[in-house]
């Protein structure tokens, strides 16, 4: 029923499209690209859950996820089109072309953006921080999604990024891939690669759950990942003490036995330590982890609304969006995410490598 409502949706956005931005002349060709619009992406989920791997499955899922994109664009810009008259005081014969031209671009460079994170460099100012520990770096990883359109030579060229930043610790924050295990395991293969002084460390998003958490769980520790399920690990750098502890997502876990989120038990029987801090998928986890007395929080998922208007109406939904906020005594900083999912876009909200250095205040 989910299913059924959701691409009804899909194809009355189609519709409207199509109405509001009829060309005078070849409308047969025109209702044409409108239907192939609306049904290429649900071509393209229905194999990407069914359909064996092939080349055929790779182009059927790239275009039907790139013109997702396109038609939201294609929506956007038809509903600006209608609110400011456009055809009042433009020549109605180029508002379509327009339009289409417009949403063209603005999926083309958005494309060519999504597969290229930016290296961001943040500070964090911890209270009566132990002089061993100011200027230690975690490189936090997030939401690479890899699948559909994201394959093994963006983990590769994510590895080498990473490699070259020279972290202390590295913090993958969930939504690692889109698909099951033995199907995407040869393109993360690369993250095995990945190393750093004080470990590499693991929690779950909500998309592991859509597929096989379990499965991701052993796959990322098959890589050299620990996977912090509700739990902590204890790191000593020179006299300081970092407590780094992991929940899993806090939505998405609860129907899978022993991984509901408890930022709590994630810390029950820690040893004292200087500075705590949680990795947890999603930002709305940090209420729970100010409570049970963290420093510090790393966080995905919002993607950062990924593309506009996403990237404005997300905030709707989400309190914390991106970047670094304080919560009472705590700091939480949000990625905006490595990869991308759904159409391969990001326009407003560049997918980024976070590097977080902490320093005293």
């Amino acid at each position: 029923m989910f299913f059924s409502i959701i691409v009804s949706l899909w194809l009355m956005i189609h519709l409207y499209v199509g109405l509001a931005l009829l060309p005078a002349d070849w409308r047969v060709l025109w209702w044409a690209g409108i239907a192939v619009l609306a049904i290429l992406p649900v071509a393209a989920m229905v194999v990407g859950r069914r359909g064996r791997p092939g080349h055929l499955k790779d182009v059927l899922e790239w275009t039907g996820f790139t013109t997702i994109g396109l038609s939201t664009m294609l929506l956007v810009l038809a509903l600006a089109a209608g609110i400011l008259h456009v055809r009042a005081w433009l020549d109605p014969r180029w508002v379509t072309p327009g339009i289409l031209f417009l949403a063209g671009a603005a999926t083309v460079v958005g494309g060519w953006r999504a597969r290229r994170p930016g290296v961001v460099r943040v500070e964090v100012p911890i209270e009566n921080l132990p002089a061993d520990l100011d200027g230690f770096r975690i490189v936090q990883l997030s939401d690479l999604h890899i699948g559909p359109t994201l394959k093994r030579p963006f983990v590769e060229q994510v590895v080498k990024t990473v490699d070259g930043l020279e972290p202390d610790l590295i913090a993958l924050t969930g939504d690692v891939a889109d698909g099951h295990p033995p199907a995407i395991r040869e393109a993360v293969a690369p993250l095995a690669e990945l190393g750093a002084p004080h470990g590499k460390f693991y929690v779950t998003g909500n998309h592991e759950y859509y597929w096989d958490a379990l499965g991701w769980v052993r796959e990322v520790e098959r890589l050299g990942f620990e996977a912090l399920v509700n739990t902590h690990r204890l790191i000593l750098h020179g006299a300081a003490r970092l407590l780094v502890a992991g929940v899993t997502d806090r939505t998405a876990s609860a129907g899978v036995p022993g991984h509901r989120s408890d930022p709590q038990k994630a810390v029950s029987g820690a040893p004292p330590a200087d500075v705590k801090v949680l990795l947890a998928h999603q930002p709305t986890s940090a209420f729970a982890a100010e409570q049970a007395g963290f420093d510090l929080q790393l966080s995905g998922h919002t993607h950062g609304g990924q593309y506009f208007p996403f990237n404005l109406v997300v905030r709707l939904f989400q309190p914390f969006v991106h970047g670094l906020h304080r919560l009472k005594d705590m700091w939480l900083y949000v990625s905006r995410g490595t990869g991308y999912w759904g159409p391969p876009m990001r326009i407003g909200a560049p997918g980024e490598i976070t590097v977080i250095e902490l320093v005293r205040a």
